[in-house]
């Protein structure tokens, strides 16, 4: 028997065919609309649904880059299941390059929303109802801010076998353990019995291509894990990611000019320098040392900054050799990956 289609946003998507949906969300000032795009690929066969999402955040054009090329791999001529894809959650944002609404709300901490509230409320709503409730597992692309870099990472809750599970078989570099927040998708979708893997990579308003292909790669590799797409060349990850299960962001001690010696991805150990921050006039200059053993999963790129700036933000580590092991073999694996020989996804 036929399977069924694919019904979302009051349209439907036939077995073995993709589609492109609009979710209406709003109108600009002078009547402009405004709509969440939604691209459906509905296999032939059954399967789970999962959905990937990027752009929740406007400045975190990363993500959209790495949608672009998962939807251009040959691995999706065949998908089992449904895999619902959105490039671009907060167009708003997106199309003004920032990371917020018009009214300034954080999106990401809009949810689980409602249909008669705030613009962030209604988008929140809408991607809560038509997306993630129709899913049985979602994967949602972020950066850090501007003027920050993360190291790729899956960020998942204390104490959750089933996530941390899939976030091994992603394959991301690190795995950091970090508590839900209030009105995050994470949060909202836990609410209602959804798992949610959040990559974070690279910088806003910049693509990096480490980050990237590492992306493609690990949601390439969770298809494959839940069945949705055959596995040929598609490899696994060499070595298993580090696990943190805490971190600490380390702040400036003073304002002036930051001079940074370690880069993100450094595994560094207790008492190493990793920056120094000295006044214009060079009379005064400050440290910010390792106060653990640790792996650099973020830190400032901008060289200006204030007293009590965030800096670095460090992983704790239980072996630095291990850890050492794990970021050399990934890196190692992502440069030689053939998967990143196809012409169709450069």
């Amino acid at each position: 028997m036929p399977r069924a289609p694919f019904e979302i946003g009051g349209k439907t998507v036939t077995a073995g065919t993709r589609k492109t949906i609009d979710l209406p969300v709003s109108h600009l000032s002078d009547h402009t609309p405004v709509s969440m795009s939604v691209r459906v690929i509905h296999g032939r066969r059954d399967g789970p649904v999962v959905f990937v999402s990027a752009g929740i955040h406007g400045d975190e054009v990363i993500g959209v880059e790495i949608v672009r090329r998962l939807l251009r791999t040959p691995s999706l001529k065949s998908v089992r299941g449904t895999l619902i894809v959105i490039p671009i959650v907060n167009a708003f944002g997106f199309m003004n390059h920032s990371r917020y609404l018009p009214d300034r709300r954080d999106l990401n901490r809009c949810f689980p929303g409602s249909a008669g509230g705030s613009l962030g409320s209604r988008l929140a709503q809408l991607f809560l109802t038509e997306i993630v409730a129709r899913s049985d597992l979602g994967i949602d692309l972020h950066s850090a801010a501007i003027h920050r870099t993360n190291l790729p990472q899956i960020r998942i809750s204390p104490d959750d076998p089933v996530t941390l599970d899939l976030a091994q078989v992603f394959g991301a570099p690190v795995i950091l353990q970090s508590a839900l927040r209030d009105g995050s998708l994470r949060g909202a979708a836990k609410d209602i019995g959804r798992d949610v893997l959040l990559y974070e990579a690279g910088e806003g308003l910049r693509f990096d291509e480490y980050s990237v292909r590492a992306g493609v790669a690990g949601i390439l590799r969770v298809l494959r894990y839940k069945g949705m797409i055959g596995g040929r060349g598609i490899a696994a990850a060499t070595t298993a990611p580090q696990i943190c299960t805490s971190s600490k962001w380390l702040r400036a001690p003073s304002g002036g000019l930051l001079r940074t010696y370690k880069a993100d991805g450094d595994v560094v150990t207790e008492g190493t320098v990793l920056a120094a921050v000295a006044d214009p006039f060079g009379q005064e200059e400050r440290d910010i040392i390792a106060p653990f053993d640790g792996i650099i999963v973020g830190r400032a790129v901008m060289p200006v900054v204030n007293e009590g700036d965030a800096v670095f933000h460090l992983g704790r580590v239980a072996s630095v050799a291990r850890a050492e092991d794990t970021i050399d073999g990934l890196t190692a694996q992502m440069a030689d990956d053939p998967l990143f020989d196809e012409d169709e996804i450069i």
